[in-house]
Formats: C-alpha cells, structure tokens, sequence
C-alpha cells in the first residue's frame, strides 16, 4: 500500500510539472509570435503618441487650441450639413411662399429658380453629392433611370471639368446658401420699380430715432384720448347752445300762427 501512494504521488507530480510548462509555454510562444510583437509595438506607438500629444500640448497650448478648434469645427460643420431631404424640402417650402403670392408682385429672379429647380427636380435630374464638410446639388442631362444611348454610354458622359457649371447649390452648416440668397425679397417685383427715378429705387433702412418714434407714435394711438379744460368747456357751451336752440323751436311749434 506504501508503495502504491508513492508511485502515485510521484504520478500526480510529474503530471503537474508537464501541465505547467505547458500552459506557459502557450502564452510565451503568443507573446514571442509575429502578431504578439507586432500587438506590442502598436500599442507602445500609441502610448508615445498620447504622451507626445499631453506634452505638446502643455507646453504650446495656444497651438493645441488651434487644433482643436479645427478638429471642433469640421466635426461641427460634418454634422450640421444638410441632406437630399433637407433640401427637397426647402425647395418646396419656398415653392410655396411664392405660390401664396400674385404673379404681379413675384421677384422675377426668385420665381424663375425655383421653377427650374422644381422643373429638373420633375424630370428626375436633380441630383445631391456629399463631400464631408458640405453639400453639392448639381443637375444632369438626363433621369438615372433613362434607358437612351446617349445616357447609358461611357464616351458621351459629362467631364469632371463641367461640374463646376452644373452645381446649382452649396449646403454648408445647415442652410442651402445659393437658394436662400436668391429667395431675397421673394416678394418684391423689381419690374415694377424701373420706371421710378434711381433716388426712389433706393431704399435704406430707418435710423434709431425713426424706429424710436415709430414705436411711441404706435404705442400712444392705443391710448384714450384725454381732453383739455378748454375743450371741455366748449363743449359744454356747444351742448348748452344745442339745448337752446332745440327749446326754442319746440316753442315756435307749439305757439299758433
């Protein structure tokens, strides 16, 4: 029986001496590997480059803020840049504030944008490119889904040197500028106002003091009228008169011819 322990003792022992290099033989051979040294470099790369960043930037911080007002913006700038749908519906948006007015007082540069716009958008030529900090809305010369030759062939398509002609609006932190500039005084008809003289086609904005009086003027027609001592008398003396004169016929009535 002593004999069997120590035989299996010396069993359990061995056994646990070959599992033991076993397993760290394992790790050492994943750590001395091509991947484990290439895992090791890179994460000693980022670690030097996250210490260079801190100490760069404590030591010239009015740079580091440059750069991260940069960083800030373009990240600002990629978030606020409108979209296809951002657009189609400023489009029918301003479609309709011009349709709410006559034809007569319609700004002739503002009108015929947005028909064009609103005519390509029909025929299915109005297209939409995101660049990463802005927009691009730029028209083609046929729908994507025409089946012609002349749109389906490689050798007639559009240069890249023709682009530049065909965009017609820029969406940049959240508005589409070319079309909100050309919706300026959407309801002024400038056609109207040729024939004035050029002093009276100008028109400036109102100083302060204007606005100032503009603003009492319309805050004193609210008031109730007050009246003076003066014209309180007199219009008594116009009522006593009145009374008078209605008493007077009365009698003349009464009296026989």
């Amino acid at each position: 029986m002593a004999s069997l322990r120590v035989v299996r003792r010396m069993c359990s022992a061995a056994a646990e001496t070959v599992a033991a290099p076993v397993s760290s033989s394992r790790w050492e051979r994943l750590r001395n590997s091509k991947a484990g040294a290439w895992c090791r470099g890179l994460g000693s790369d980022y670690k030097e480059a996250c210490r260079e960043i801190v100490v760069g930037s404590w030591e010239r911080p009015v740079k580091a803020s440059v750069y991260a007002s940069l960083l800030g913006g373009a990240w600002a700038c990629c978030y606020t840049k409108p979209d296809h749908s951002s657009f189609e519906a400023t489009l029918l948006e301003c479609s309709n504030q011009l349709g709410l007015l006559s034809p007569w007082i319609r700004n002739g540069t503002s009108d015929g944008h947005i028909q064009t716009l609103v005519k390509l958008r029909n025929e299915g030529r109005l297209h939409h490119a995101s660049l990463g900090l802005l927009s691009l809305v730029y028209r083609s010369d046929y729908d994507p889904d025409t089946t012609l030759y002349e749109a389906r062939c490689s050798n007639l398509s559009v240069p890249w040197k023709e682009l530049p002609q065909r965009v017609l609006d820029v969406g940049f932190v959240g508005r589409w500028w070319v079309l909100n500039s050309k919706m300026k005084d959407y309801d002024v008809n400038e056609v109207e106002f040729k024939h004035l003289p050029p002093h009276m086609q100008v028109t400036s904005p109102p100083s302060v003091q204007e606005v100032d009086r503009s603003e009492r003027l319309h805050k004193e027609s609210w008031l109730a009228l007050k009246m003076g001592e003066e014209e309180k008398e007199a219009d008594v003396v116009d009522r006593k008169e009145e009374s008078i004169s209605e008493e007077g016929r009365v009698k003349e009535k009464q009296t026989p011819a």
